[in-house]
C-alpha cells in the first residue's frame, strides 16, 4: 500500500500507500461513577438517589466473524517480481512507503521533500540502490475477486512496473495473474487468473455509507495473510493532495504495508472501497487510512476489460482553494469553491467561457466545496461529456456549459497556493514589461515585480514574479494597479506569472 498511493509531491506528512500504511489507536471514554458515603440516620437508612436514565440508542457492532468468513476466501495475497528500472517510482515491497502516494522514483530531485525519507531508509528508488540498473526487487500487497472466473481487483501502484505476478489463495493455491490493465489515475489495476468457481464478494454502494458506519479490512500487512482490522467511516469525498481523481473515503481502519489493494467492507459484508493510502508521520499507520469507493473502481474496471484502459475528462484549468482572504476579496459569502488560476488555451474550460479568477461553486448541481472537488468530479466523467458549471465572477453568479476534453492529452493540475498575507500596504515597486519579455512569457501585458516588501513579501510575491491582475482587474500599467487598490476593501486577489505557472495570491491591506 502507498503512503498515499499516487502522488507526486506530497506534504511532509507523507500519505503512504496501502501497501506501506500505518497504526492508529482509538480510546474510549467511560462514564466514572463518583462514590459518596451516606451516613445512616437513627431510624432509617439512607437511600441514594437513582440518576435519571439516559436515553440513548444501543449501538450495536457488526459480526466481524460473519463478515470474515463468509468473504476470506475471496481476499488474495499478491506478490510480485520486478526490477528497480521497471519498478521506479511506483512499486516498492507495496511495502515500501510512498510518502504521498508516490513511492520516491529512481533519481528523484534532491529538493523534494521526501527525498531525505527515502535516503534514510534505503527505500527502493533512491541510495546505492538507484544507481544499480534492474536490481531484483519483490513487493507484496492485496486484491479480492469479482467473478468465479478469476478476474481480481487491487491497486496499480501494487503491480506498476512489475514482470511477474502471483494471487495466493487461501487455500494456499497459486496462480500467475495476468495484468488486464491499470489506471494510475485512480490506482486501480485489474488482474486475471486461470481459475473457476473461485469465491466471489459482494460490492456495495457508498451512498448507502454513513460518517461514523463500521468499517472491515481484510488483506495481508506485513505479509500476514488474511489479516482482519476494524474501523469506522471517518468522512467521505475526500480529495488529497494531487489525488485528483478520486474522492476517497477516510477512515481509522488500521492499514499497514501489504493491506494495499484490499478490501473495504460495510457491516453488511459489502466491498464499499479499495484500501489505498494512509496519512503518517512515521511511515506506519496512525489512525487516518484513505479507500477508493467502489463506485470508481466498477467504473474504471468496465473500461479495462472492455477496452483495455481508463478514460478520464478533463475541463482545461488550474484550480486553487478560495479561503477566507480570497472569499473577502471576490464577495463570497463563505470560502468555498475551485479558484480558476488558468485556463489552458483552446481546451474545454477556454470554449466554455471560464476566466481566471472564477470560482467554480457548482457542477451539475452538485456542490464545490474545496479545490479538489472539482478535479474529482470531472476526472470521473467521460471525454465529449457536457457539463454545467455554476460559477462566481466579479460578484455576481453565472452559469456556463462545458464540452468535456480528454486527460490523457493533458492532465489538469491544481495550483499551488501561496501563503496568506499579512495586514500591510501593498508594498510592490513595478515596471513594464518590454515587448520580448511579453513574448516570452505569453502575455499581452503585465507588470514585473522589481521589488516586494510588506503584505505583498508577506504574501509570497517576490522579485520577477510578473503582475498580471488585482480583482480581476488588469495591472497593464501603475495606474490601473492604483485604481484596483483604491477599490478593494482589506484584501485584493493578485494574479501573478511565476516559472510558466498563474497563481493567485491573497493580499491583505491596511
Amino acid at each position: 500500500m502507498n503512503t498515499l498511493l499516487s502522488t507526486p509531491r506530497r506534504l511532509v506528512l507523507a500519505l503512504v500507500a496501502a501497501g506501506a500504511i500505518g497504526a492508529l489507536g482509538a480510546t474510549g471514554a467511560g462514564l466514572v461513577g463518583v462514590r459518596s458515603e451516606v451516613h445512616a440516620q437513627a431510624a432509617a437508612p439512607a437511600v441514594l438517589a437513582q440518576p435519571a436514565a439516559m436515553n440513548l440508542p444501543s449501538v450495536n457492532a457488526p459480526n466481524f466473524a460473519d463478515i470474515t468468513a463468509r468473504n476470506g476466501a475471496a481476499v488474495v495475497n499478491i506478490s510480485v517480481v520486478g526490477t528497480s528500472r521497471s519498478m521506479g517510482d511506483d512499486e516498492g515491497d507495496d511495502a515500501s512507503e510512498r510518502q504521498g502516494s508516490r513511492q520516491a522514483p529512481q533519481g528523484m530531485d534532491p529538493d523534494d521533500p521526501f527525498f531525505e525519507f527515502f535516503r534514510q531508509f534505503g527505500l527502493p528508488g533512491t541510495g546505492p540502490r538507484a544507481q544499480q540498473p534492474d536490481t531484483p526487487m519483490r513487493g507484496e500487497g492485496s486484491g479480492f475477486i469479482v467473478s468465479s472466473d478469476g478476474v481480481i481487483l487491487t491497486n496499480a501502484h501494487v503491480v506498476h512496473g512489475a514482470k511477474e505476478v502471483t494471487v495466493k489463495l487461501t487455500d494456499r493455491r497459486e496462480f500467475n495473474a495476468k495484468v488486464l490493465g491499470q489506471d494510475p489515475k485512480t490506482d486501480v489495476a485489474v488482474l486475471k487468473i486461470n481459475a473457476k468457481g473461485l469465491p466471489t464478494v459482494k460490492l456495495g454502494q457508498t451512498s448507502n455509507l454513513r460518517v461514523g458506519d463500521w468499517v472491515l479490512a481484510i488483506g495481508s500487512p506485513f505479509g500476514f495473510e488474511n489479516s482482519v482490522t476494524a474501523g469506522v467511516v471517518s468522512a467521505k469525498g475526500r480529495s488529497l493532495p494531487d489525488d485528483s481523481f478520486v474522492p476517497f473515503l477516510q477512515t481509522d481502519v488500521a492499514i499497514n504495508p501489504g493491506n494495499s489493494g484490499g478490501p473495504l467492507f460495510n457491516a453488511q459484508g459489502e466491498v464499499v472501497g479499495i484500501n489505498s493510502q494512509i496519512y503518517t508521520r512515521s511511515g506506519g499507520y496512525q489512525g487516518v487510512s484513505f479507500a477508493i469507493p467502489i463506485e470508481v473502481v466498477t467504473r474504471v474496471q468496465q473500461q479495462i476489460q472492455s477496452t483495455g484502459r481508463a478514460q478520464h475528462a478533463k475541463l482545461g484549468v488550474s484550480v486553487q482553494e478560495v479561503n477566507q482572504a480570497f472569499a473577502d476579496s471576490f464577495k463570497l459569502d463563505r470560502p468555498e469553491g475551485a479558484l480558476v488560476a488558468s485556463v489552458e488555451k483552446g481546451g474545454p474550460g477556454a470554449k466554455a467561457g471560464l476566466e481566471p479568477g472564477d470560482v467554480v461553486r457548482k457542477v451539475d448541481g452538485t456542490p464545490i466545496v474545496g479545490s479538489g472537488d472539482l478535479p474529482a468530479y470531472i476526472g470521473q466523467a467521460m471525454p465529449g461529456q457536457k457539463v454545467t458549471l455554476d460559477i462566481w465572477r466579479k460578484g455576481q453568479a453565472r452559469t456556463l456549459t462545458a464540452t468535456l476534453g480528454d486527460a490523457s492529452d493533458k492532465t489538469a493540475k491544481v495550483a499551488k497556493s501561496a501563503p496568506d498575507a499579512d495586514k500591510g500596504k501593498l508594498g510592490l515597486a513595478l515596471r513594464p514589461l518590454q515587448p520580448e519579455e511579453k513574448k516570452q512569457i505569453g502575455v499581452d501585458s503585465g507588470l514585473l515585480v522589481a521589488q516586494a516588501s510588506g503584505p505583498a513579501a508577506a504574501a509570497g510575491i517576490a522579485r520577477g514574479d510578473v503582475l498580471l491582475s488585482i480583482n480581476g482587474a488588469p495591472a497593464g500599467n501603475i495606474d490601473e494597479v492604483r485604481a484596483a487598490v483604491a477599490k478593494a476593501d482589506k484584501t485584493v486577489a493578485v494574479l501573478i506569472w511565476r516559472d510558466g505557472n498563474k497563481i493567485f495570491v491573497p493580499v491583505r491591506l491596511n
